[in-house]
């Protein structure tokens, strides 16, 4: 495996914590970041994703993972978010490098201007030497607002800083396809269709928010950036440079291909649905041309409440995901147009506009390898008649 000089390293809570005593384990800590400091001597830049902190703010709080809700798991993430940076400072200090914190939300990943800033702000920390932990922000965020798990963040960091790895380290050795505990499981070392194992990865840990099933959804999101992704234990000793010395066993799921434009690329990778149109058969069939523009009569129905400027997935008639492109107008306005075809831009809003929905510059065809979105429910469609 060729020397990578950007990789993104993600942590699970169940490496960080205890699931008994719910305390910091330094042993790992140490190892890691002893890895870390041998990989800025060799010139690589690293971005450490690391969960933890409501899992080490738990036993602040008397709650356990079980019975805290989420009012409870964000005051737990603020009690434990300084104990796991004091603990990463100290630390890093003792291998001679300094950290810094990035703490984001689901929006500040999914607006654009938002992403670019903390893209900056992490070529920034670069350029000083000093290594990123980034983890959403779980003292703000509602269930609803937020990612959920650090698997698909990490890949859209990775996406961000266009890493040559992401590593997700996790209490298992990597994939099966299907539960490791069956008798005859089998163990997948390399991929690149993770369609083929969604299925048998199910399930989470005792303490992590993601399973096997979103590493899978991260690693499809990496491979389209140029990434590879390595799924691997996260062991005490040398738990990154054996995996990139290839000592030890691992799954990798392969880079696809050559990596659309940056643009293109922040229209494809979403971490959360804005808003889904339905269009016409025949109009799908020009979508999958990529010249084709989405014109309000094309439109069969609308789902969720979204605004000009979000990102929406295109379905055809049967269900089936085949773009994703940035909306010109909001929900409701496509609605309004696509129930008066024959009126002009200026007569149903008082001014003109561009009369394309989506236009073909802001939509992307998806490919055989992109993981689809499930078609919305038909009960939550706001239909054209």
């Amino acid at each position: 495996m060729s020397k990578p000089k950007r990789i993104v390293v993600k942590i699970g809570s169940s490496l960080l914590a205890d699931s008994q005593q719910l305390t910091l384990r330094y042993a790992f800590m140490h190892g890691l970041l002893s890895d870390i400091a041998k990989l800025k001597a060799a010139g690589t830049d690293v971005v450490l994703m690391s969960s933890g902190a409501v899992a080490l703010g738990l036993n602040a709080i008397g709650k356990s993972r079980a019975d805290a809700g989420i009012l409870e798991k964000q005051a737990a993430a603020a009690c434990g978010q300084p104990l796991l940076l004091h603990a990463y400072k100290q630390v890093a200090q003792e291998f001679g490098f300094d950290i810094a914190q990035i703490l984001v939300t689901l929006g500040d990943m999914e607006e654009r201007r938002r992403f670019l800033n903390i893209k900056n702000t992490v070529e920034c920390l670069f350029d000083s030497g000093i290594v990123p932990i980034v983890n959403e922000n779980d003292t703000v965020t509602t269930e609803e607002l937020r990612v959920g798990d650090n698997d698909r963040l990490a890949a859209k960091v990775a996406q961000m800083i266009q890493a040559d790895h992401l590593i997700l380290l996790t209490s298992i050795d990597g994939l099966y396809d299907r539960p490791p505990g069956e008798k005859g499981a089998r163990f997948i070392e390399k991929l690149q269709d993770v369609s083929e194992y969604l299925e048998a990865a199910s399930g989470t840990n005792a303490l992590g928010s993601g399973g096997m099933f979103t590493k899978l959804q991260a690693a499809n999101m990496a491979q389209h950036v140029g990434c590879s992704t390595i799924i691997a234990e996260g062991i005490i000793d040398r738990p990154i440079l054996s995996l990139l010395a290839n000592e030890r066993r691992h799954t990798e799921c392969v880079a696809i291909g050559t990596p659309a434009s940056a643009w293109k690329v922040w229209l494809t990778n979403r971490l959360q649905v804005a808003g889904s149109l339905i269009i016409k058969q025949a109009a799908a069939r020009k979508v999958a041309t990529g010249t084709y523009a989405i014109k309000h009569t094309d439109v069969v129905s609308v789902h969720n409440s979204f605004q000009k400027g979000d990102i929406l997935h295109i379905y055809d008639e049967g269900g089936q995901e085949i773009a994703r492109g940035l909306t010109n107008f909001s929900s409701d306005e496509v609605l309004l147009f696509a129930r008066h075809p024959e009126a002009t831009t200026a007569e149903l809003l008082g001014y003109s506009g561009m009369p394309e929905v989506i236009t073909p510059k802001n939509l992307v065809v998806l490919s055989d390898h992109h993981l689809s979105w499930d078609a919305p429910r038909e009960d939550l469609l706001q239909l054209v008649e």
